[in-house]
């Protein structure tokens, strides 16, 4: 699978926001901007994504429930995996698992949620989900990083909130409209199609979670009005 190239812009690339000021948009770009850094080592990730699709594809509700949970332990994995991405750390051996039993624990209530009523499912992971990155980034234990996941959404929930979302809508879009081209252009079926969508896709979901996190953190402790003028000051230096 060839690397996608872009056309280069007229101009030079803006700096990006500190974690502490960043927007939902700016999230999904430094999303991108990472995936495009760590490409052939992230796109793997999205294996996890294509495999589980695959595996549900037909299937009634409690059989999607059913691949959400057997996948709940590699999903995990590939957010743990993420996160290492983003930190740029290599965790031990012990954080993995730590990571990766975490994230499982957590991921259940969501495999519940997921076929019933997505958006629960996105609320359950902005409060808990974060317990990933807090293991692998701060090496917390694993009631510390669901109390840390739990901290940093209260941090801004708002962002937490509307960041997982939009990464997951997005997902979902583009997700489709590449499925839909690749099946017309290459004469795919629409389950080969989807499959390469989503192995292209998936990584993203994994990234901007784990750069969500880094916003989150950065604003503990902090008020709206601090971030605000913190954005602000940072709009103003660069003009």
């Amino acid at each position: 699978m060839a690397r996608p190239r872009y056309a280069s812009s007229s101009g030079p690339r803006p700096p990006a926001l500190s974690p502490i000021s960043r927007t939902v948009g700016q999230l999904v770009a430094e999303t991108l901007q990472e995936y495009g850094k760590h490409f052939w080592v992230a796109l793997p990730l999205g294996l996890v994504v294509a495999i589980a699709d695959q595996v549900s594809f037909g299937l009634d509700v409690a059989g999607r429930i059913g691949v959400l949970l057997v996948a709940a332990p590699f999903f995990s994995a590939a957010f743990a995996v993420g996160s290492a991405l983003v930190s740029e750390t290599r965790p031990s051996p012990r954080t993995w698992a730590l990571a990766i039993l975490v994230g499982t624990v957590v991921f259940i209530p969501a495999a519940f949620l997921f076929p019933w009523f997505a958006l629960a499912a996105v609320v359950m992971l902005a409060l808990f989900g974060n317990a990933v990155p807090a293991i692998v980034m701060e090496q917390r234990s694993p009631l510390g990083a669901v109390r840390r996941s739990i901290e940093v959404a209260r941090a801004d929930l708002v962002h937490a909130l509307a960041g997982l979302a939009t990464l997951v809508i997005m997902f979902g879009i583009v997700r489709l409209a590449m499925g839909f081209l690749l099946r017309q252009q290459a004469d795919n079926t629409v389950r080969v199609a989807i499959f390469l969508a989503d192995t292209v896709l998936g990584p993203v979901l994994f990234l901007g979670g784990a750069l969500l996190f880094v916003d989150l953190r950065a604003r503990v402790g902090t008020t709206r009005e601090e971030r605000l003028a913190a954005r602000r000051a940072e709009h103003s230096a660069t003009k």
